[in-house]
């Protein structure tokens, strides 16, 4: 889509990019929108033509002065117009271009800029995260009574209560979890939004922060782990609370519970074959743009060539890693591995526990409902209500969100009936 008309004498409104070198290869420049989440590779002479023409000259003049400086000769027109289709040009003439921000939802918390979160990533905030991880660590090596249990989770003997009040306080932590991302994200200049999501069969919440490719690799790696150590920051502060000051045994329980409930988010995100935070850490240090997706590619191109091989068929479809870099071709395929192997080792164990356990633990409230409605015990009634009514409404958002997300099968199966 582009409605630009570029000719020799053209003046260029840019909307505002984000420029900077590539993190590998300083001939290589990263240009793109944080706003609407599009970023584009470039050589380098493409960047200083993009600066040139931001600076008033024409596609003309920029020509020139890219001829006389770096002995180059480039099509600037033909750039503009890539550009346009990309959004990144708000006018050409004066005449302005369609906006794709326009159809972009926007940024959360807006009113928040570097300057108001810069303060939460500085040294002397660093140094308080440090101590207070440093003094709950000290405090369970000298109260191992205090080390996390899964009977802490259990601090009501009502199910539906303890489920309740659990999810209400885990929904607290996970906001802090997502906001810590999002003001990393502010606090380098690039917007953020946050969202429900799904990762195989878990609802998660998420945060868009696709701008932070504007920012060097180095600094991205802040936005990825701010969640990770908002979490471990709230668990030490929950640790030192119970162990040193004084309050009612049951608000004792429900914090303890709390950490459980934080501490059970920590291995979710060691599981690299979704795109967990540390994926995002692992994909940045292999230096591999788009991990999770050609490695699912790999995998399926590998699956058809053994299905292909099994039946005795040529396969003529070619691999997917075969136009990357050296390095990021290795990266990928051994990547693809731990993909299979960890969504198997996860819907297996979906199938055989978690799918069960969730049908027999609903099976039993139903039946404790059913029962306290034909005029048994009220209390196993409402709670076992409280229990279904939670988890009805997690796995009704999960099968929006999953939809929602997926729209493009679903669009798909039905272009197939209707054909």
């Amino acid at each position: 889509m582009s409605a630009a008309s570029v000719t020799a004498d053209s003046h260029v409104g840019f909307h505002r990019l984000m420029s900077r070198p590539d993190d590998d290869d300083p001939e290589v420049a990263v240009v793109g929108r944080s706003e609407i989440g599009e970023f584009v590779e470039l050589p380098a002479v493409y960047g200083d033509a993009i600066r040139l023409l931001a600076e008033g000259l024409s596609v003309r003049a920029t020509e020139e002065r890219i001829a006389a400086e770096q002995d180059v000769e480039i099509d600037v027109a033909e750039l503009v117009e890539t550009l346009s289709e990309l959004g990144f040009v708000h006018a050409v003439d004066g005449h302005p271009l369609p906006d794709p921000a326009a159809d972009v939802p926007r940024s959360h918390f807006r009113g928040l800029t570097e300057r108001n979160v810069a303060w939460i990533f500085s040294r002397p905030m660093k140094a308080l995260w440090l101590v207070v991880v440093g003094a709950a660590l000290l405090t369970l090596g000298t109260r191992p009574d205090l080390l996390p249990h899964y009977a802490d989770f259990f601090w009501s003997d009502y199910i539906g209560l303890t489920v309740l009040v659990n999810t209400a306080m885990v929904s607290v932590t996970i906001s802090v979890h997502e906001l810590m991302h999002l003001t990393a994200a502010r606090s380098l200049g690039a917007p953020g939004r946050i969202g429900f999501g799904t990762r195989l069969h878990n609802l998660v919440v998420q945060t868009d922060v696709t701008g932070v490719w504007g920012v060097p690799r180095r600094s991205r790696y802040r936005v990825y782990l701010a969640g990770m150590a908002g979490d471990l920051f709230v668990m030490a502060t929950l640790t030192l609370l119970v162990a040193h000051l004084a309050m009612p045994g049951v608000a004792k329980a429900i914090l303890q519970a709390l950490v459980v409930c934080v501490l059970m988010t920590i291995p979710f995100q060691l599981q690299v074959y979704m795109r967990t935070d540390l994926y995002y850490v692992l994909r940045d240090l292999l230096r591999a743009r788009n991990l999770f997706d050609d490695g699912l590619s790999y995998a399926k191109y590998l699956l058809g060539r053994t299905v292909a091989a099994l039946r005795r068929r040529p396969h003529s479809a070619e691999d997917p890693t075969s136009g990357l870099a050296p390095h990021e071709r290795r990266a990928t395929r051994i990547y693809s591995v731990f993909l299979v192997l960890g969504a198997t080792v996860s819907l297996t164990a979906l199938a055989l526990y978690g799918a069960p356990i969730a049908i027999a633990a609903a099976v039993r409230a139903v039946l404790t409902l059913a029962d306290g409605l034909g005029g048994g015990p009220l209390l196993p009634a409402l709670d076992s209500g409280l229990f279904l009514l939670i988890e009805g409404a997690i796995q009704i958002l999960f099968v929006v969100t999953f939809i929602r997300g997926h729209r493009h099968w679903f669009r798909r199966r039905s272009a197939g009936r209707a054909g």
